[in-house]
């Protein structure tokens, strides 16, 4: 461990550590002096802590070290030049890193997906490093946006995207689209739709595909979110493809979730799920502009009496209502102005640390379930069985409970 984080810390990294506080963000961020420079720092203050750390052979952490020892070695000489390049420019801010990183940890390839792991185990341990002078609280913030179709969240987030740059933070969205059914692809044009907050140069946006996943997002958006927050975004928007029961996904791996409702698409509170309204900590009536600002006060009216009726999600926070409208600008201070004080709320109480800690077991078991499956689908025996038995319960020769139990029966049989 100690070995290959000085190595890293060599590749390519050069300065001090240096932080400071930054009030009008509310948060530590690296000083101008160089991001480079901190994350040399941190590292060789990493690399210390690791190798203090050797002689607790028997502990889980040292376990994991091991892990990621043997991991490392496997790794041909190409590719330990690529992580360690990967590695030193996304802790460096580069956006091209930032990139090629997401994409190495989406891929399906297996010696990708090993790469990917390594990587994000480094993000992480610059990211603990980095809390330290913070008393461990997070550094960057996290906020989930859901709603129908056309209720306007990328037109939201490309007016509040540069509200934000303007103030100083840095934000990233991951702004997921519903992959088709037929051909697998994905139109990705929520990019498109922000084109003010594409080109400034504190913002970054990427266009995920869902890939079949009914939750809205990807299963690497998690871990997206995080090689974000390493390359120095402190406010993360998750913009999801739609509403409903399968959107709980989102709120798994997010700080805040805000529901975005449009004004005049008809009986609102028996369209949307109740399941969704209970998640939510913000609801946010859009399009509160021109013909649609008496409707749209309307059914703010009619949220705020149903979010009474409902048990709140945390006990430090009374989800709010509120109308805004991304034409005008109008109420987004205001908005803004909520998601800081929830934030606050949260964050002073230990809230915040204690769902990130949650969440993480969530998605580690998401994780696993999926490669489960996979695992078993891959059986020699069970590959072997399914083309037949597939054809059985099509023509309804077999039930399909039958035929799982007869591929479980296979795959639990010892060879």
């Amino acid at each position: 461990m100690a070995a290959w984080l000085w190595r890293w810390s060599r590749w390519g990294l050069a300065g001090r550590h240096s932080l400071s506080w930054a009030p009008r963000s509310g948060a530590w961020r690296p000083s101008p002096m160089s991001r480079m420079g901190a994350a040399r720092g941190l590292l060789e203050a990493a690399r210390r802590q690791t190798a203090r750390a050797q002689p607790r052979s028997l502990s889980s952490g040292s376990a994991a070290v091991r892990e990621q020892q043997l991991l490392t070695e496997t790794l041909t000489e190409w590719e330990k030049r690529l992580l360690e390049r990967l590695v030193g420019g996304l802790l460096g801010g580069q956006r091209a890193c930032l990139a090629e990183s997401i994409t190495m940890v989406e891929s399906s390839a297996k010696h990708k997906k090993l790469l990917g792991q390594l990587l994000l185990q480094r993000v992480l341990t610059f990211q603990k490093e980095r809390e330290g002078p913070n008393g461990k609280k997070p550094l960057s913030f996290r906020v989930g946006l859901s709603g129908p179709p056309g209720a306007g969240k990328s037109t939201f987030i490309e007016t509040f995207g540069k509200m934000l740059t303007g103030k100083g933070h840095k934000v990233a969205v991951l702004a997921v689209d519903p992959s088709s059914q037929t051909s697998g692809g994905s139109l990705l044009g929520d990019k498109t739709r922000m084109t003010e907050l594409a080109r400034d140069m504190n913002a970054y946006i990427r266009p995920s595909p869902t890939l079949g996943m009914l939750g809205g997002v990807t299963r690497t958006t998690n871990e997206a979110i995080i090689l974000c927050e390493g390359a120095g975004y402190d406010l993360v928007l998750v913009e999801t493809v739609g509403v409903g029961q399968s959107e709980f996904a989102v709120a798994d791996m997010v700080d805040m979730l805000i529901l975005f409702i449009p004004p005049a698409g008809g009986d609102e509170l028996q369209g949307i799920k109740r399941g969704i309204i209970e998640m939510a900590d913000l609801v946010v009536i859009t399009k509160a502009d021109g013909d649609f600002l008496l409707p749209a006060k309307k059914i703010q009216a009619e949220y705020r009496s149903a979010l009474r009726l409902l048990r709140n999600r945390s006990k430090n926070w009374q989800p709010k209502v509120l109308s805004v409208s991304s034409k005008t600008g109008e109420g987004i201070p205001e908005l803004w102005e909520k998601i800081v004080e929830f934030h606050t709320s949260i964050l002073a109480s230990g809230e915040l640390q204690i769902n990130r800690q949650k969440q993480q077991k969530v998605w580690m078991w998401s994780l696993i379930k999926e490669n489960v499956t996979e695992y078993f689908c891959n059986h020699p025996t069970v590959r072997n069985q399914i083309p037949s038995l597939e054809d059985k319960v099509v023509s309804g020769d077999l039930t399909p409970g039958l035929a799982a139990d007869i591929l479980l029966k296979a795959f639990s049989t010892k060879e």
